[in-house]
């Protein structure tokens, strides 16, 4: 078994309303799921962008520098520069040779599409890894169930490479490291998501 630990983080929001009552918090209950269930994308909300591709898509980074623009040109100012290749990005619009993505802390802005790669790849519990003293880790199993032989536990932030899905399990790489992963323990695949 291995354990491999990788930079990057997450960012977690918080927020306080002062109104009290059952009906307003009943109805800002209601509108905050329906927010946030409207901005997680799912296969069946897919359209296509101009390069005739779906979207939203996962993609991944091709280089270990590739800089976030504010806008879909060379023009606009830069706010982030990526330096991890194999780091998987959500694209949701696309604007030429322009795409518009997110990365798994809810960062947004333009990458150029040529430094953008359409080899799968996940994060392995990236929304855990500043929630815990200790590094929460997943399980790579040889084969999609818990009963079967473990083949490592990867460390949350750890990039793998997928290679296909089916709705529950998602078969992977990691390093020297071949098997299944849970696949709501990854963000760079949708919930549900089946494909090989």
């Amino acid at each position: 078994m291995t354990a491999a630990i990788l930079s990057g983080g997450t960012v977690s929001r918080s927020g306080n309303n002062s109104k009290t009552g059952v009906r307003v918090g009943t109805i800002l209950a209601v509108l905050v799921t329906a927010m946030l269930l409207s901005s997680v994308p799912t296969r069946a909300q897919t359209s296509t962008g101009k390069s005739g591709l779906p979207l939203p898509r996962y993609v991944s980074l091709k280089s270990d520098k590739v800089n976030l623009r504010t806008g879909p040109g060379v023009e606009y100012p830069t706010t982030w520069v990526y330096r991890r290749a194999g780091l998987p990005l959500e694209v949701f619009e696309e604007s030429q040779n322009w795409r518009h993505v997110r990365d798994s802390e809810g960062t947004e802005g333009w990458i150029f599409s040529s430094l953008l790669s359409g080899r799968r790849t996940a994060l392995v519990l990236p929304w855990e890894r500043k929630q815990h003293e200790t590094r929460p880790n997943a399980t790579v199993y040889n084969d999609n169930s818990t009963r079967s032989r473990k083949v490592a536990i990867i460390e949350a932030g750890v990039i793998a490479d997928i290679h296909g899905c089916d709705g529950r399990w998602c078969q992977v790489s990691i390093g020297t490291y071949d098997g299944y992963v849970k696949q709501d323990k990854l963000w760079g695949v949708y919930p549900n998501e089946i494909w090989d």
